[in-house]
């Protein structure tokens, strides 16, 4: 396929966010945000601000971010039958998200204006046109989605064309075809995208659902019939099947069809990212996933190992590294070393390749996940690991004890924290005080909070700056619900001190214990980057 460009339009924080038992935290879609403005990503569609408090939220804290590449988008569905567009309330909300670009989705299938909206045909062509023309007035660009695009074309081949000949009459800049139900197979696509071009002068983009397993492939069949606008998620979560998964479809485009879309470089951060949103969904990562998974470039049988030692070729399509994967071959342990200097690299930690740190990392770090840890969206707490295999980390206080009790009085319960700890005698004399031991208590709505509380407030007073730091999110995953009461928890924590960012993690049997080992990392860290000048985000 000649070298061509189409632009990438992520909807992890939207339709993503509508899979079953996916919920993102304010702080989580913030984040992702920044990961995806980094990997290259051209739009991010950061919710439907009508719907929910959080997405509104969402995009009064976006206004004040900056982004290199990522353009956001605001999301909403045409107006009402029979009200004037002025009068709306949801396209007034969408409004006062004050983004470059609006993106509105409107009925296509006949099927859908009798049984959905029960309006007319006609009133539904008007309500498309009027509120495509109506948010022209206040943004750079307004992308229409057609949802439904083809079954409505099977299903009524004139009107369906109809609605996207108003829509580009109202003067959207790209015209969206949505297989929403995720039925529509590869070959009915391509002839579809066809008749569509003779009508449509529009750029056109496609919205692929993954009902009949073809989601990435129809979306590629729809670059290659001159589709220049593309819409998924990352690890394709969405609804019932799930989206186009754009961590196999970008490395598709630009590996394999020579498609300008995100620079070839930044693919290397499509593994990071791909984990990244798994972690901040609560979620298993599926190890088996194309470019991104943890067994794609995983090789175990004899035949084939020897084959990939002689050349990595006769196994794999691709070279893992592309994708910021790495090859593992069972009892191997080189395997992870170079994710282990691609992330020292990224944290800016200058170590050899052949250095016996990395090796001890890897070990450690191999140790660790055995026992239910996960680095992804706890870079804070990887980092500090390798920091200390490298004899750089620095002990800021011990712990010389806590208790936590929870307590219900009346109607409510609460609970307490009792915290020792000490720290170095330098630091207790640089701050005015004689004695480095300090034994408080805190209370809160629950033990972690309350230990949250009683740890900083025995910290503050011999590291002020920890008065900066917020905890802004919070989760906890059973690693082996089969074991009951008994099982290991994984509690990750989100962190910031009003200009930065950080996660870090803990596992334990006890979830008080898990999370008081990524409170301190958390603390820890805020205070090894002060020390050092500045944090990265």
């Amino acid at each position: 396929m000649s070298e061509s460009t189409v632009k990438i339009y992520d909807t992890t924080l939207r339709d993503g966010a509508q899979a079953f038992g996916v919920s993102f935290s304010l702080e989580d879609k913030l984040r992702i945000a920044e990961e995806l403005d980094d990997l290259g990503i051209h739009y991010l569609e950061g919710g439907w601000p009508g719907s929910n408090p959080k997405d509104i939220a969402f995009f009064e804290k976006v206004k004040n971010m900056r982004f290199k590449s990522l353009k956001v988008a605001a999301f909403s569905s045409t107006r009402r039958p029979k009200m004037r567009v002025e009068e709306d309330p949801n396209i007034q909300t969408l409004l006062s998200a004050e983004v470059p670009v609006y993106t509105i989705f409107g009925k296509s299938w006949d099927l859908h204006v009798e049984k959905a909206l029960k309006t007319t045909y006609e009133e539904n062509l008007a309500m498309i046109h009027d509120t495509i023309s109506y948010l022209k007035r206040y943004a750079d660009e307004v992308i229409y989605d057609a949802e439904h695009f083809f079954d409505g074309y099977k299903s009524n081949k004139e009107y369906a064309l109809k609605t996207l000949k108003v829509a580009q009459e109202a003067g959207a800049n790209c015209i969206v075809l949505a297989d929403t139900n995720g039925g529509t197979m590869w070959y009915e696509l391509e002839e579809i995208i066809e008749e569509v071009k003779k009508h449509i002068t529009t750029p056109l983009g496609i919205h692929a659902h993954n009902d009949s397993d073809l989601a990435v492939v129809n979306t590629l069949v729809a670059v290659r019939k001159g589709i220049v606008h593309v819409q998924g998620t990352i690890n394709g979560i969405g609804e019932r099947c799930g989206n186009a998964n754009l961590c196999s479809v970008i490395p598709n485009l630009v590996l394999k069809m020579n498609v300008e879309s995100i620079p070839r470089e930044n693919l290397k951060k499509l593994y990071a990212i791909s984990h990244l949103v798994s972690e901040l969904s609560n979620k298993p990562h599926n190890d088996h996933l194309p470019y991104v998974g943890d067994n794609a470039f995983a090789h175990k049988g004899g035949v084939h190992v020897s084959a990939i030692k002689a050349d990595p070729r006769t196994y794999e399509h691709v070279e893992p590294q592309l994708v910021g994967n790495t090859r593992k071959i069972s009892i191997s342990e080189l395997s992870g070393r170079s994710n282990i200097l691609e992330k020292a690299k990224e944290m800016g930690i200058d170590v050899d390749k052949d250095s016996p740190a990395v090796k001890k990392v890897l070990e450690r770090v191999k140790s660790l996940e055995a026992q239910g840890y996960h680095f992804e969206g706890a870079e804070a707490s990887f980092e500090l690991l390798f920091r200390e295999m490298l004899g750089e980390k620095k002990k800021y206080f011990d712990l010389l004890g806590f208790s936590v009790i929870t307590r219900r009085q009346d109607d409510r319960v609460y609970s307490e924290a009792t915290i020792k700890v000490k720290v170095p005698e330098e630091v207790a004399k640089k701050q005015g005080y004689d004695e480095s031991f300090e034994h408080t208590a805190a209370d809160g709505e629950g033990p972690v909070e309350a230990l949250d509380k009683a740890l900083r407030k025995a910290l503050e007073k011999f590291y002020p700056s920890l008065k900066e730091v917020r905890l802004t999110d919070y989760k906890v995953r059973i690693l082996n619900e089969q074991a009951g009461t008994r099982a290991t928890t994984r509690v990750l924590i989100e962190s910031t001190d009003g200009r930065n960012r950080w996660g870090t993690v803990g596992v334990s049997p006890n979830i008080i214990n898990a999370s008081w080992m990524a409170l301190v990392d958390s603390l820890v860290y805020k205070l090894y980057k002060d020390e050092k000048g500045g944090g990265e985000k």
